[in-house]
C-alpha cells in the first residue's frame, strides 16, 4: 500500500472540508458588487409565499476615538440586500433610519455614508439607479427621535435593492440592537459587535430561532480620549450650572468581538391569539450597566428599582402630583361622595365620576401631561393624567391608593430584573377598599369598578409607592370568561310554526367588546347584523339588549324565534346549536412558531330544550361526545338525548388556561377543528306519513 499517497489524499480531503466550513461561515454576498447571477433568488421553501426576500442583512458596531474632539463614539454600519419578488413586496423598498437626539438637543446621532441603489436587468445587463440625497426625507417622531426616510426608485418585480449607511453616535449607552427577523424571510442575518472591557453591557436576547454562528473572540484595543465631569468647585459650567472638569484617558485592554448569525429565518407573520410580535421576534438588545476605566472607580450606569422609585417620588409629573394635599379638591369632591355611606360607596362614586367625566385623549404614557387640577377642570387627559387624578381623589378621602405602571399587551412584556422604563406605557390604580384590594382604570370609559381592560393583563407590572416599586402580576390565566346561552323551543298551541325563546348571558369581556362596538353603531343596526347569522327559514323578533349601560355587569341578549321550515317539508335539517360555540376556527395553519396567547380562560355553556315539532319524528340525532385537551387544559362536551316528545342538549367548552406553547399547537388545532366540525352537525326530522 502506498502510505504517502493515502496520507496525501486524506490531507487533501481534510483541507477541502475545512475550506468548506470556513466558506459556510462567511457572509454570502459581496455588497456593492451586483452580477446577473445575483438576481437568481426565489421565495425560499421555508417561506414560499414571501413577496420579498432579504438576501443578506449585515451589521457591525464598534467603538472609536475621535481625533478631532478626543471623544469616544459608537459607529454602527448596516448593509442590506433585498430581492423584490412581486408588487406586494414593494413595501420592502421603503427604509426608515432612526437617529437619537439628547433631551437638550446639544448632541445627536449623525447619519453618514448613505448609499442606496436599485438594480434591474435590461437588455441582458445590470442597470443601477441611485437614491439621490434629495430623495432622503427627514421626519421628527418626537423630541428624542428623528427618522431619515427614503424609497428606492425604478422599482420592478424582480428588482434587487441594496443600501448601506453608518450611524455615528456619542451615546455609548445606545449600542444598537439587532433584529434577525422582520416582515420578510432572511437568508443571512449577521451582527458583529466589538465591546471593550471598559464598558459592561447587559445583553438581552429573545426569540425561538437558533444561531448558526454565536462566537466571541478577544483582541487588544487602545483609546486616547477626554471625558468631562460635573464636579464641585472651579472650572467652567455645563448646562446644569455645575462646574465642569475634563480628564484625559489613555487606556488599553481586551475587547470581546461578538459575531451572531442566523440563517434562513422566516418572515414574521401575524397569527391569531398573539399579543404582539414584539415578544417573539428574534433579536438582541443591550443595556449599558457600568463604565470602568483602568485605575478608576467603577461607575454604575443602569438604574435599579430603588433608584427608579426615588425618581418617581420626586417627579413633578408623577409622585409630586399625588403626594400633595391637593386642597383644591376639598369643595369639588364633596358633592361626588355626599351620598356615600361606606368606603366602597365612596370609592365607587369617585371612580365613576372620573371615568364618566374625564375623557381619555387616546394617549398612553406613564407621566402626567399637566397638573391634576387642570385635568379635573378641562375634563380630559392622557391615561396617566386620569388615573393619577383618581389616586389623588381616593387618597383625599382617606382611601389607600397607589398607581401601578405596566406595559400593555400590544406593546410587549417588561423585564422583571432590569428597570427598562421605556417599555412601560400605561397606568392603573390599586386601591384598598374596606380591606379588599381593587384594581381600577378610569381611563376606559366603559370598564366597570374593579375591572381592567384586557390590554392590562400582560404579566409583570410595578406598584409605585413612596419608597419602592413592588412587582405585581396580571395574567390572562386569572381571567375567567363565563357565558351561558339557553334556548327553549315549543310547539305553537295553535298548530303553527315552532316558537323559540333565546337568552344569551355574555361574558364580561364579550360584553365590553359589544359596548365598544355599540358606541359607534345603533342597536337597530346591530340587530340587523345579528339576524344575518340565522338561516332564511328562522325569523327573529323582540330583540333586546339588557345592562348595556351598567358597566359593572355583563350584558344579556334575548329574542324570540320561529321556524318556518317545519310544515310542508318532508325532511328538515335542523342545527340544534343556534349559536355557534366557535364563530370561526382560529387555528388552521399547519404549524405555528409562536405561543398561543388567549385573552382569558373560557367556560361556555349552551343548553337546548326542544319539543319535537308536531307531525315529525327524529330520524337522525348527532352523537354525544366528550373530548379533553391535554388532560386538564380544556374540555369539550356535547350531550344530546331525546324521548318521545322532547330533545335536550347541553354543550360545554372549557379552556382552563390562556397561554399555550407552540409545542401544544398541533393538539390545540385538532381540538378546535373537532369542535368546529361537530357544531355543524344537524338533527334530521322526518315528517310522519298519515
Amino acid at each position: 500500500m502506498n502510505t504517502l499517497k493515502t496520507t496525501f489524499i486524506l490531507l487533501t480531503a481534510f483541507l477541502c472540508s475545512v475550506n468548506s466550513i470556513i466558506a459556510q461561515d462567511k457572509t454570502p454576498v459581496r455588497f456593492g458588487k451586483i452580477k446577473i447571477e445575483d438576481f437568481d433568488v426565489k421565495a425560499p421553501a421555508f417561506d414560499s409565499a414571501a413577496n420579498a426576500v432579504v438576501v443578506a442583512d449585515w451589521g457591525n458596531s464598534e467603538f472609536a476615538a475621535n481625533t478631532t474632539d478626543l471623544t469616544i463614539s459608537l459607529q454602527f454600519t448596516k448593509k442590506t440586500r433585498i430581492k423584490i419578488l412581486n408588487k406586494n413586496g414593494f413595501d420592502a423598498a421603503t427604509v426608515n433610519i432612526y437617529l437619537y437626539t439628547s433631551t437638550t438637543g446639544s448632541a445627536a446621532e449623525k447619519l453618514e455614508s448613505l448609499k442606496a441603489y436599485t438594480y434591474n436587468i435590461e437588455d441582458g445587463k445590470v442597470v443601477e439607479t441611485k437614491v439621490e440625497n434629495s430623495s432622503v426625507f427627514t421626519e421628527r417622531k418626537d423630541k428624542h427621535w428623528v427618522i431619515k426616510k427614503f424609497t428606492f426608485p425604478a422599482l420592478k418585480e424582480g428588482s434587487l435593492i441594496e443600501y448601506s449607511y453608518t450611524i455615528k453616535s456619542d451615546f455609548i449607552s445606545n449600542l444598537q440592537a439587532w433584529a434577525f427577523q422582520g416582515e420578510y424571510p432572511c437568508l443571512w442575518s449577521e451582527y458583529n459587535a466589538g465591546i471593550p472591557e471598559f464598558y459592561r453591557y447587559v445583553t438581552l436576547s429573545q426569540g425561538y430561532r437558533p444561531f448558526f454562528i454565536n462566537k466571541v473572540e478577544q483582541s487588544q484595543v487602545r483609546f486616547s480620549f477626554r471625558e468631562r465631569y460635573e464636579v464641585s468647585g472651579g472650572g467652567g459650567f455645563g448646562e446644569t450650572g455645575s462646574p465642569i472638569h475634563y480628564e484625559n484617558f489613555d487606556v488599553s485592554g481586551s475587547q470581546d468581538n461578538h459575531r451572531w448569525v442566523m440563517k434562513n429565518v422566516p418572515g414574521l407573520k401575524p397569527e391569531s391569539f398573539t399579543t404582539t410580535l414584539n415578544n417573539h421576534i428574534a433579536k438582541i438588545e443591550f443595556q449599558l450597566a457600568q463604565i470602568h476605566y483602568p485605575n478608576t472607580i467603577p461607575r454604575p450606569y443602569m438604574s435599579d428599582w430603588k433608584k427608579v422609585a426615588e425618581s418617581f417620588k420626586d417627579n413633578d409629573k408623577f409622585g409630586v402630583l399625588i403626594d400633595k394635599s391637593n386642597g383644591w379638591l376639598d369643595d369639588n369632591i364633596k358633592q361626588i361622595v355626599a351620598a356615600a355611606k361606606t368606603q366602597e360607596e365612596k370609592a365607587r362614586n369617585i371612580f365613576q365620576y372620573v371615568r364618566d367625566n374625564i375623557s381619555e385623549k387616546n394617549d398612553y404614557g406613564i407621566y402626567a401631561t399637566t397638573t391634576l387640577k387642570d385635568v379635573f377642570k378641562n375634563k380630559s387627559g392622557n391615561v396617566a393624567d386620569i388615573n393619577l387624578l383618581l389616586v389623588a381623589m381616593l387618597r383625599h378621602e382617606k382611601i389607600d391608593a397607589n398607581p401601578i405602571i405596566l406595559s400593555t399587551r400590544s406593546r410587549g412584556v417588561t423585564n422583571e430584573i432590569y428597570p427598562l422604563m421605556d417599555r412601560y406605557n400605561y397606568v392603573i390604580v390599586k386601591a384598598l377598599v374596606d380591606g379588599r384590594v381593587v384594581y381600577l382604570d378610569a381611563a376606559d370609559s366603559k370598564i366597570g369598578f374593579g375591572k381592567l381592560p384586557l390590554e392590562c393583563y400582560n404579566g409583570h407590572a410595578r406598584e409605585v409607592t413612596k419608597d419602592v416599586l413592588t412587582p405585581v402580576y396580571f395574567y390572562a390565566d386569572s381571567l375567567k370568561e363565563t357565558s351561558l346561552t339557553n334556548v327553549f323551543i315549543i310547539n305553537d298551541a295553535n298548530g303553527g310554526k315552532p316558537l323559540g325563546t333565546v337568552t344569551e348571558n355574555l361574558g364580561y369581556y364579550s360584553s365590553l367588546y359589544l359596548r365598544n362596538k355599540l358606541a359607534n353603531m345603533k342597536e337597530e343596526q346591530y340587530e340587523k347584523e345579528y339576524k344575518t347569522s340565522f338561516p332564511e327559514n328562522v325569523e327573529m323578533k323582540n330583540f333586546k339588549i339588557d345592562s348595556l349601560k351598567n358597566y359593572d355587569d355583563p350584558i344579556a341578549i334575548s329574542y324570540e324565534t320561529s321556524y318556518s321550515a317545519f310544515g310542508d317539508n318532508d325532511i328538515v335539517y335542523f342545527n340544534p346549536l343556534q349559536e355557534s360555540i366557535i364563530k370561526k376556527n382560529p387555528f388552521v395553519a399547519a404549524q405555528r412558531f409562536y405561543p398561543v396567547e388567549m385573552s382569558f380562560t373560557q367556560n361556555q355553556t349552551y343548553t337546548l330544550t326542544m319539543e319535537i315539532p308536531k307531525g315529525y319524528v327524529v330520524d337522525e340525532l348527532p352523537k354525544s361526545t366528550r373530548l379533553t385537551l391535554n388532560g386538564e387544559d380544556g374540555m369539550f362536551e356535547y350531550i344530546i338525548q331525546k324521548d318521545a316528545e322532547n330533545i335536550q342538549m347541553r354543550v360545554r367548552l372549557k379552556i382552563n388556561k390562556a397561554n399555550f406553547t407552540n409545542e401544544d399547537y398541533e393538539t390545540l388545532r385538532d381540538f378546535y377543528a373537532f369542535i368546529f366540525k361537530k357544531q355543524s352537525e344537524q338533527i334530521v326530522f322526518k315528517k310522519v306519513k298519515s
